[in-house]
Order: structure tokens, then sequence, then C-alpha cells
């Protein structure tokens, strides 16, 4: 049996996906910016797409910038506030302690550049509090940046209650929503974002293609240089495959997000109750405010490098966190920052379904999980002298 359940590092590409992408590497592949009638039916497609992936977050097509994913946009977004920011007088930046890499570097970027950075905290649910934003906004507090939902450990965050506080005080609110794009409702007006940041490989579409929105009236950084694509935002020639084949698998995931999310998060539980019964486990995350899919679980006694490749030798395909960071010795920045102390930050498992999963899948990973723990721990000098009181169990 070979059990995919790491869509959170990248989902297989739709049906629909494919489908609709094919026609514009097979046929019309003209360049958009052509004047002559093959080129302007690769235009017509883009700004078809434009509109459908702007319908899907509330947004108007006009504030959809296409970009070569999450990172990217994530990048043009907090540089372009940070752009205004500068220009006011305001050079603090408020984020959090979970955020994804790609705004974590470049929040660390322009601290070198002459701003502060305010990252808040995240309790053991690994949620930030909402009066904690609101405190530490201060007058010179330019953007406010926190995650839709966390990649490692699934949490949602209070995202409306954050813009409402942003938009109350004119600050920029940017959200990287990578994670919740397709799987959650956004309504990027009714939650008062004003940038927000997307990648198609997270919901059945193809790797290298994303998109920023971005309210209008902000005034973008361009990152690329070279041409007027993009409204002059971002040079170079569009991905037209991809943009089309990202429109049409955001389109079919939230169109069937509630049927979707309802499966998912049963397994999920039904996954979360069965790896709870394992000894010194603990999930990581709010058991409730968490993405349909994730399950993160921290085992004591254990490395997770090994409890990986053990279950990709049971056929089950899994993480110990974000993807972007697998090769790392270093535990996850995310479980220390919920309280995980290192030995046990390191024993730890992502697992993140997909569409179609099965109950019989789900109960072969709880097998599987239970009896690699027990394997892993049978050798472990530190889980011998745990047990054998020469150490204290934390979990």
């Amino acid at each position: 049996m070979r059990i995919y359940a790491d869509n959170a590092a990248t989902t297989r590409m739709s049906r629909t996906a494919i489908d609709a992408m094919m026609p514009f590497i097979e046929e019309y592949y003209g360049n958009p910016s052509s004047l002559y009638a093959f080129g302007q039916q690769a235009r017509e497609a883009v700004e078809e797409a434009r509109a459908t992936v702007a319908g899907c977050i509330g947004a108007d097509p006009r504030e959809i910038i296409f970009t070569s994913g999450g990172s990217e946009a994530d990048n043009q977004a907090i540089l372009s506030a940070a752009a205004i920011g500068r220009k006011a007088g305001k050079l603090h930046i408020i984020s959090d302690q979970i955020e994804h890499h790609a705004v974590l570097h470049t929040l660390k970027k322009l601290e070198k550049e002459g701003f502060s950075v305010t990252y808040l905290p995240v309790g053991t649910d690994g949620i930030v509090r909402v009066e904690d934003v609101e405190a530490a906004i201060t007058e010179n507090t330019c953007l406010v940046t926190i995650m839709y939902a966390n990649n490692e450990i699934g949490t949602i965050q209070p995202i409306r209650e954050i813009g409402e506080i942003c938009r109350k005080k004119n600050i920029l609110f940017h959200t990287d929503a990578v994670q919740a794009v397709g799987h959650l409702p956004i309504d990027v007006n009714a939650e008062s974002i004003d940038m927000l940041s997307a990648s198609a490989h997270k919901f059945h579409g193809p790797k290298g293609v994303g998109f920023l929105y971005a309210k209008k009236g902000l005034k973008l950084v361009n990152l690329i240089e070279g041409g007027a694509q993009e409204r002059g935002k971002r040079a170079g020639t569009e991905n037209v495959p991809g943009i089309v084949a990202m429109a049409a698998a955001l389109k079919e995931s939230v169109g069937h997000m509630e049927e979707t999310a309802k499966a998912v998060a049963a397994l999920r539980d039904r996954l979360i109750a069965g790896l709870s019964e394992i000894p010194h486990s603990a999930l990581n995350g709010d058991a409730v405010k968490r993405l349909p899919s994730n399950v993160s679980f921290c085992f004591e006694g254990i490395e997770g490098e090994s409890l990986l490749l053990l279950l990709d030798d049971k056929g089950i395909c899994a993480s110990s966190g974000s993807a972007c960071t697998s090769g790392s010795l270093d535990p996850s920045h995310v479980l220390l920052a919920i309280g995980r102390v290192h030995d046990v930050a390191h024993g730890s498992l992502r697992l993140t379904l997909g569409d179609g999963a099965t109950e019989e899948e789900a109960d072969y990973i709880i097998r599987s999980v239970k009896e690699v723990v027990d394997y892993l721990r049978g050798f472990s000098p530190v889980w011998r002298d745990l047990c054998n009181g020469k150490g204290t169990f934390i979990l």
C-alpha cells in the first residue's frame, strides 16, 4: 500500500487542472504580450484566470498579481509594505514566531535595513492572541503580517479579528495564506486583508505559480524588472499554462470545499484519536482550530528522521515539518515556539491528508506509526533511561 500523507508539502495536480493546462502547452502557446490574435488568445485566458482567482477570495481581478508561488508573493507584499512605511517614516513591523521562513527571512533582511520587528509569541495551542497584536501596535507600525494557517501544525489564526484591528488603526495587514487558500473559506474584504499570498501546488494546481492579492491603491515594489507584465508589477512572460491550471484547480477546490473539509476532518480526528493512544505522545497545536487535513504529533524518545524512513518502508509518505526545512538538523522553530523542548521536537511527525483519503488508509497509518514508534524506542538509549527512571518524561 502506498499512502501519500504529505499534502501540506505539495498536492497532486487535479485532472481538471491538467486538462485546463494542456491546450495552452500544445495549441494556444502564443505570447500573451503579442498583439496578433494568436497571442491575444493567451492574454484572454490569463485574464479569465485572474477573474476566477479573484472571485474565489472575494477580490477584484485588478487586485491579483500572478507570481511564481507563495514565497515570491510573501516577499513582494512585505517589501512593498516596508517601502510604504519607510516613506511615511514608520519602521516597525509586527509578526509572530511561527511564520514560514519566506516571511521570517524577509523580516530579518528588513531588520538589517533599519526596521524593528516584534515577533509575537503563540500559546501552546499555536495561536496568536488578538490582544497581543493590538498591544504591540505603535505609532511607528507600518505592517502586521500573520499567517492564515500554519504549515507545520495546522493551527488557524484569528485573521478576521486581527484584520479588523489593523483596519481600525490604518495599518497594512498581510497574511501568508498558502496553506489556507482552497481549503478554508476566505473573503479578503470581509476579513480586512490588504495583501494575501497563495501558491497553486497547495490546492491541486501546478508547482511554480501562485498569486499575490494586493488591495487597490497599494503601491507594490517590483522584485523583477524588465517588462510591463502584470501591470508593470512583475516582469517576465506570464506562465500561461500554469496560471490557467491554477485558476481551474482553485475554482474546483472552492466548489467542493465544504464537503471535502468535512470528510478529511473526520479522518484527521480518527488519526488524532489513534495516535493519542501511543504513550508519551502529544498533538501539536489546537485540536479544533486547525486545518481539516493536518495531524502533527511529537513522540518522546525517538528521532523524527528515523520515523519517516521506516514509515516510507511501509509505503507512507509523511514529513516532520515544513518541506522547506526538511534538510535541516535543527528542530522546528514552530515546535519550539509552542513550548516543545529540543529532544521532543526532534521526534515530530506531520501527516496531511488529501482528497480521497480513506478510513482504511487512516487505520493503516495508525498501526504503522505505533509499530515504528515501538520499534525505535526498543533500541533507544534515551527511551531506556526514561523507563529506568534515569530521566524524566516530558510528554
